[in-house]
């Protein structure tokens, strides 16, 4: 199964998706303190964690390291659901699926499965 981040990973990972730049921990640190009590360490601590797991990377600059994400929101989401189809009737987990989207996602369902196809043909 994919890994899904604990609450502060997930919101950590929030931030430094929605950036347009690379973040030291002092910018997600300054992020968080405006809707909650949090010491500096922990954010460190967290973004080091997620470094050490392989979801962020970081370059030294300066003093502090620059952070960014090594998957874009949607990569990661596209792994949860593949993790939720393993060990399952991926074809029933499928079906229930579908039938819980709106008209809209299906359709867009429908619309990356005809981009995809040609390219799985050419092979």
């Amino acid at each position: 199964m994919a890994h899904r981040f604990g609450d502060l990973e997930a919101v950590v990972m929030d931030r430094v998706w929605a950036a347009e730049d690379d973040l030291t921990v002092r910018d997600v640190y300054e992020s968080l303190l405006v809707e909650r009590e949090i010491a500096y360490t922990t954010v460190m601590s967290t973004m080091d964690n997620l470094h050490r797991k392989g979801w962020l990377d970081r370059e030294r600059h300066g003093k502090a390291y620059l952070y960014w994400p090594t998957l874009n929101r949607e990569e990661y989401s596209a792994q949860l659901m593949r993790g939720a189809l393993e060990g399952t009737r991926s074809d029933l987990v499928l079906a229930h699926f579908v039938e819980q989207i709106s008209e809209d996602e299906s359709e867009a369902l429908r619309a990356a499965l005809r981009r995809i196809k040609p390219s799985r043909t050419k092979s």
